[in-house]
């Protein structure tokens, strides 16, 4: 005897996911209904965006839309066609890190790590527009990060932090180039 079953629920359909990943070209099958999220970490090997609570309220999931910080874990991949999506690994200028990732690891903005990838990729946006906050507007900047080791200060510092790198060499494109020295993990010709 052949037993038929029938899906509950119809199968989303496949799209062509054609945007740019750190300033790389990439071009993916999805399903219609995947969400960023996803997208990013098990097609596109994006893994540091961290899945968090998928409500939108740790903001674990950052990433950058076309500039803009944007929750990937309420993003539907198929709306960003054409867009250009940055993420943790984007932020450094090959092997030099952004002034966000060198103050974080200095002035103890990350401790257990987890929620670090967001409040990077949502402090270099803000510092991309204003590289001189209050400590005001970066609080209102990461109130939608939810840390859990830091008590938040450490994080404050190191925002103030890499807004003075950027302030003193005059642009983040500066602070990141090949005139700084490597990330210490680094080592040329090995």
């Amino acid at each position: 005897m052949v037993e038929f079953r029938l899906p509950m629920l119809p199968q989303p359909g496949e799209v062509v996911w054609s945007v740019k990943i750190n300033g790389i070209d990439v071009k993916l099958n999805i399903e219609s209904n995947a969400i960023l999220l996803d997208v990013l970490r098990d097609q596109a090997g994006s893994l540091g965006t961290k899945r968090g609570c998928d409500m939108g309220t740790c903001g674990c999931c950052s990433v950058l839309v076309d500039g803009e910080p944007r929750l990937s874990c309420l993003t539907l991949a198929a709306e960003l066609n054409g867009h250009e999506i940055t993420t943790v690994e984007g932020l450094a200028n090959g092997h030099h890190l952004h002034p966000i990732q060198k103050t974080f690891t200095e002035f103890g903005g990350s401790q257990c790590g987890f929620c670090t990838p967001g409040f990077l990729v949502v402090s270099s946006a803000l510092l991309s527009e204003n590289n001189d906050p209050t400590d005001e507007e970066i609080k209102t900047a990461i109130e939608g990060n939810l840390c859990r080791c830091t008590g938040f200060q450490q994080i404050v510092d190191s925002i103030r932090a890499a807004s003075d790198i950027i302030k003193e060499n005059n642009s983040i494109e500066d602070s990141t180039s090949a005139k700084s020295n490597p990330h210490p993990g680094f080592m040329e010709g090995g």
